[in-house]
């Protein structure tokens, strides 16, 4: 029997390039088919380190966060409430990511770590390698900007987690849209 599959456009702003030793920062999610159900939160930080680059990119203070953001195991909790939630009997949530490795990793650890598992599972689907396979094109041909090039889609990239998240969920519909095609 299939378990159906619910796809779960995810992003993360992180204070640097890996878990366990930067923190995740903030996290935006969107249902691919229901782009109007989405979740936002920001993290406290575990600690203080980072690299001046990632928050550069994200726009975030760590000591802003540590005064307003939200406790890692709180939202974590909440972020697993919202998945299921958000899934119907039977449904299985699958991660759904541009450059997947990178988000799934710190949403995979902080997962494990506050919550004691994944509602994930080990794998996520990323968008880069599904367009190398529909498009036959090479691995550094598989950027978000060449994406748009040939999707045409109406959101953009921004650096905030929810947005990047919408922008992934636009761009996976419409390489969908293209495979069908094919």
């Amino acid at each position: 029997m299939t378990i159906p599959e619910l796809f779960v456009s995810v992003d993360v702003e992180a204070s640097g390039p890996i878990p366990g030793e930067f923190s995740l920062l903030s996290i935006g999610a969107v249902l691919v088919d229901r782009p109007e159900k989405t979740f936002y939160i920001e993290l406290k930080p575990e600690g203080t380190r980072h690299d001046p680059e990632s928050l550069a990119v994200s726009g975030f203070s760590i000591d802003e966060l540590t005064l307003s953001g939200i406790e890692p195991s709180a939202a974590m909790q909440d972020f697993g409430n919202w998945l299921s939630d958000s899934c119907t009997q039977g449904q299985k949530p699958v991660f759904v990511g541009l450059n997947a490795a990178f988000d799934w990793s710190f949403v995979n650890y902080y997962f494990h770590k506050y919550c004691g598992t994944n509602p994930f599972g080990f794998a996520a689907l990323d968008i880069k390698a599904l367009y190398m396979g529909v498009v036959g094109c090479r691995w550094d041909q598989a950027k978000s900007s060449q994406m748009a090039k040939l999707l045409h889609p109406e959101l953009s990239g921004t650096h905030n987690a929810l947005d990047d998240a919408r922008y992934q969920a636009e761009l996976f519909l419409r390489l969908q849209e293209l495979r069908a095609k094919s």
